[in-house]
């Protein structure tokens, strides 16, 4: 049986006449006749009781005519989804992202992108850059919120787009400043306080450019980052400092992140400005991900700080 059997089927039942189905088909009656004779041989079964002066649906084709309308309008609708798949406005987005875009330019892409596709289902993965950065190259998800390398070159196969630029900021125990009377001049911390403290970092092989952000602010000012713990996740590092196990140079952002124990504190002078960006594989052209990549574009932030920036 095929497509053309369920509308001969259907347009027989809607009318009840075989003269009139086939006028509305756009055929002659003897092969409808024939298409209806050969899909009830294929059923097992008569779908019309048939006289000379009347045809009524069988018990079993009236059972069975409401799945038969069911899946045409199945089959009529996909046009529609079709063009709705081709300009992206359903389909799946699937965004991977680092801990700390969770706290910055991530709620709000995802919000708006929510709002304007709510036909799209987006399926969300926390990860680290170098993690993202392998699963693009191996053909997995559609883009990726990652701290870029040095230079922002990723493989030649990925394209990448500066997001947002922030400066560091230092998240200190609580205790420490109560405690330690830790030196605080006009509520910033000077950098001779911040190099002498033990450091709670991102592991160098996870977020590279990150890794080497913070230590160098470390030789910048005359001192060696002494890492006294590292972990991958934003909220385990700031969990780490709550328990007074050292301070963490953290993006600005992260003050969205409130912790029992936790003071976020500017630093003095130039502060390291840190730089999260969307990379996709290049040459992608899934609907989906254009939109995606239309408003990352409208929302980009670039600069050390201030309300989002469109363009």
């Amino acid at each position: 049986m095929d497509v053309r059997q369920f509308r001969h089927f259907a347009a027989v039942a809607e009318t009840l006449h075989f003269g009139r189905a086939a006028a509305m088909l756009g055929m002659t009656q003897p092969p409808l006749s024939q298409s209806i004779l050969a899909l009830e041989q294929e059923l097992g079964s008569p779908l019309f009781a048939r006289t000379k002066r009347s045809v009524a649906l069988t018990p079993f084709g009236a059972s069975w005519l409401p799945h038969v309308r069911t899946a045409l309008g199945s089959l009529n609708a996909l046009p529609a989804v079709a063009k709705r798949l081709r300009e992206g406005v359903a389909g799946e987005l699937a965004l991977s992202f680092v801990s700390t875009a969770d706290y910055s330019i991530l709620p709000a892409l995802v919000r708006r992108y929510a709002a304007l596709f709510p036909d799209v289902e987006i399926a969300l993965t926390e990860a680290t850059s170098d993690v993202q950065i392998a699963a693009l190259l191996e053909g997995k998800g559609h883009a990726g919120i990652v701290i870029p390398p040095p230079g922002g070159r990723l493989a030649e196969s990925l394209d990448y787009r500066p997001l947002l630029a922030e400066p560091l900021i230092a998240a200190v125990p609580a205790s420490w400043i109560r405690k330690r009377r830790l030196s605080l001049a006009r509520g910033r911390l000077p950098s001779r306080v911040a190099v002498a403290a033990p450091l709670i970092l991102f592991p160098r092989r996870s977020a590279p450019a990150f890794h080497d952000l913070v230590t160098s602010y470390y030789v910048k000012h005359g001192g060696q980052a002494r890492i006294v713990q590292e972990a991958v996740q934003m909220q385990t590092i700031i969990s780490l400092v709550s328990a007074g196990m050292g301070i963490a140079l953290v993006p600005a952002s992260l003050r969205n992140l409130a912790r029992t124990g936790v003071r976020y504190v500017d630093l003095a002078g130039e502060a390291p400005v840190l730089e999260t960006g969307v990379a996709w594989r290049r040459g992608d052209a899934t609907p989906t991900l254009r939109q995606f990549l239309a408003i990352a574009h409208e929302e980009v932030r670039i600069g050390p700080s201030g309300p989002p920036r469109r363009r």
